[in-house]
């Protein structure tokens, strides 16, 4: 598949996504939101795929959205007959931009970006719903909605506060600040600093290499329990737990590490099957 807002490329069992306007600092099209739910179901169908990595192209990763693209929603909202209509629609069009970085969460791979430069609204969104986030010396964060008078609607109020501390969103949400790189990492937010986007994409690339030579069940299983541990009480997650185990225990892979290990080799694991499509049309 095309894209045109992005760069999609599938090697080694790593699915790497990439941002790719740099001209126009990565800013956040219309396109972009459908391209980035066709990307995932792209690779959610690659069964080698086990790992996906994000990152950006040029001086920043996102300048965020592109306010131009969204001109014509003002207008429909401002010439509507009737009022309510419209905003019911406007409903339905805010849950299929929240989609678009949703299905990071979902994906049963782990999902790891790389920012340098600004991520900036939009981008916070798609960070927020990743599994883990690296950045450069010179990168920083801003919740810039509130600078240009309305409230983050993708993902950045439901998902930042599960990971940095409540006083330090609030304060990022109502002001509009940047946070630099070196506060991301102190409060949590990123897990390594790296000198720049070079040394940073490397680092991020072995990383990924490592989550891909494990096996894809556990690592599917893995997420799938972390997810659902942050939503649900420890009693709920422990039974959960339980469940998956019974069913999953006993697989191949458990028994191939096993093996490996008696022979001091390294594991080979089978892909996961793709999801069947029976019911939704591929993309």
């Amino acid at each position: 598949m095309s894209y045109t807002t992005l760069a999609l490329n599938i090697e080694n069992h790593i699915a790497h996504i990439q941002l790719n306007r740099p001209a126009k600092l990565n800013t956040l099209i219309m396109e972009f939101w459908q391209e980035m739910v066709d990307a995932f179901a792209e690779i959610e169908k690659t069964a080698s795929a086990r790992v996906v990595v994000i990152s950006s192209t040029g001086k920043h990763f996102t300048a965020g959205l592109d306010l131009n693209a969204f001109g014509n929603i003002a207008s429909d909202m401002q010439s509507a007959t009737d009022p309510a209509r419209i905003r019911e629609q406007m409903r339905n069009n805010v849950r299929e931009m929240q989609e678009s970085f949703t299905v990071i969460e979902k994906c049963r791979l782990p999902v790891l970006v790389a920012v340098q430069g600004g991520c900036i609204g939009g981008g916070v969104d798609l960070v927020s719903a990743c599994d883990m986030r690296y950045c450069t010396e010179d990168a920083f964060f801003t919740i810039q909605e509130i600078n240009i008078g309305m409230t983050a609607d993708v993902g950045t109020l439901q998902r930042l506060p599960h990971l940095i501390p409540s006083g330090i969103v609030r304060e990022l949400a109502y002001t509009g600040r940047r946070m630099m790189s070196a506060e991301s990492k102190e409060v949590g937010l990123v897990n390594h600093v790296y000198e720049d986007a070079d040394a940073m994409l490397s680092a991020v690339m072995d990383i990924a290499e490592t989550i891909a030579s494990k096996s894809p069940l556990a690592v599917h299983g893995t997420k799938e329990m972390l997810n659902y541990t942050r939503d649900h009480s420890v009693d709920d997650a422990l039974n959960y737990m339980s469940v998956w185990q019974s069913g999953m225990f006993f697989s191949n892979d458990l028994f191939e590490a096993a093996k490996a290990n008696a022979e001091k080799r390294k594991p080979v694991f089978d892909d996961l099957l793709p999801p069947r499509k029976l019911v939704r049309r591929q993309p």
